[in-house]
């Protein structure tokens, strides 16, 4: 009698296999990440961020992500950021959502307060900080009185209102998120800006509740969490972006962004955007491919999804990153810039098929 013994092969997900979070289903794996575009008035969106992102849906992105989208006049790092602070933007806003998603990719945006990096030139006229008493600027808040570096102001010190108003702000940036079509939210806890700038003791000299301890600097980002799932639909996904260690020693680190992820997994977080960096002006980090991927590696040990970024700017590269384990979304920057088909060229090189939009077929690559 033959005796036949079937092993099934657990499922191996690659960059290019489908991700369902909550009612969302994600095409493949790849994301753009939030860039900064510094083109805005008034927050408002406008053709560039029409084209720039729907570009990027055309070129096959699972998820396309906004850039930092302020919260509030005050919390944009400098007048051309992109905001989300008044209705007025959500007409725009759906215009770009809609084209987004007749392509097939979902739309996404991050909603962020610049904290103590508020009020700065935009970077291609000096990206220096403009005082609050010089025209065009404002003053800045922060956690503690602690400037970035020796030659800008400190940010006011938030007292209760001003935390209050933060997290009111948050909640209705999340409400007009809905109106504008977008379904995810990824908040930005990353990169020294407010909510990261509470999480660091670098950055957070507080006192009282929301300072001292991890679970004292933990706590604005987890009342920021409740304040936006109170509008935010339970089906949705909602994406956390931090920075993942200071890269400075008495800093934020990887073992705190591990603690954070087991408490962020009970609280309806979905998934975390492993960055690093920012909240210190010389820190010395080791920059080089792949370089932040082992936090994703250790972060996802909480059992919680995790998005790898920073310097992943080949196919093989991002695919072995999801193959491995280590992430289970690769999130893109800089290469997203200089190739807006990144995931065409992608799935042609790691030999994937995927739906080309009609209008370029005729340039498809053949095998």
């Amino acid at each position: 009698m033959l005796l036949l013994i079937f092993v099934q092969k657990e499922y191996m997900a690659h960059l290019f296999s489908p991700l369902k979070i909550k009612s969302i289903e994600f095409k493949n794996r790849i994301v753009v990440s939030p860039m900064c575009e510094y083109s805005s008035k008034d927050g408002f969106a406008n053709d560039w961020h029409l084209v720039h992102l729907g570009s990027r849906a055309v070129g096959g992105a699972g998820l396309i992500i906004t850039e930092a989208t302020a919260i509030s006049a005050e919390g944009r790092i400098t007048a051309g950021d992109l905001g989300i602070y008044k209705d007025e933007h959500i007409e725009k806003l759906k215009q770009i959502t809609d084209f987004i998603h007749a392509h097939g990719a979902i739309a996404g945006t991050q909603l962020a307060h610049a904290g103590r990096k508020a009020s700065h030139q935009i970077p291609w006229e000096g990206g220096t900080q403009i005082k609050a008493d010089q025209p065009g600027g404002w003053e800045s808040i922060g956690p503690s009185a602690v400037a970035f570096t020796d030659s800008e102001d400190a940010p006011l010190e938030m007292d209760k209102v001003g935390i209050e108003k933060v997290k009111a702000d948050f909640k209705a940036a999340a409400a007009r998120a809905i109106k504008a079509g977008f379904k995810v939210i990824e908040l930005h806890g990353a990169h020294g800006y407010l909510l990261h700038e509470f999480l660091s003791p670098l950055s957070n000299k507080r006192t009282d509740e929301y300072g001292g301890s991890f679970e004292n600097r933990i706590r604005l980002l987890l009342e920021v969490i409740t304040s936006v799932q109170e509008v935010w639909p339970d089906d949705l996904p909602l994406f956390l972006r931090i920075s993942a260690t200071d890269w400075t020693e008495g800093g934020w680190t990887g073992d705190d962004s591990a603690a954070l992820a087991k408490v962020l997994k009970t609280k309806g977080v979905d998934l975390i955007d492993c960055s690093t960096g920012g909240n210190v002006a010389d820190a010395k980090i080791p920059v080089g491919p792949g370089y932040q991927v082992p936090f994703s590696e250790q972060v996802r040990k909480a059992d919680i999804l995790t998005g790898a970024v920073g310097m992943i700017t080949e196919p093989l590269q991002a695919d072995s990153i999801i193959r491995s384990g280590h992430a289970d979304m690769i999130i893109i920057a800089r290469e997203f810039l200089r190739d807006p088909y990144f995931p065409l060229r992608a799935a042609h090189e790691l030999n994937h098929e995927v739906k080309w939009p009609v209008q370029y077929e005729r340039a498809k690559w053949h095998k």
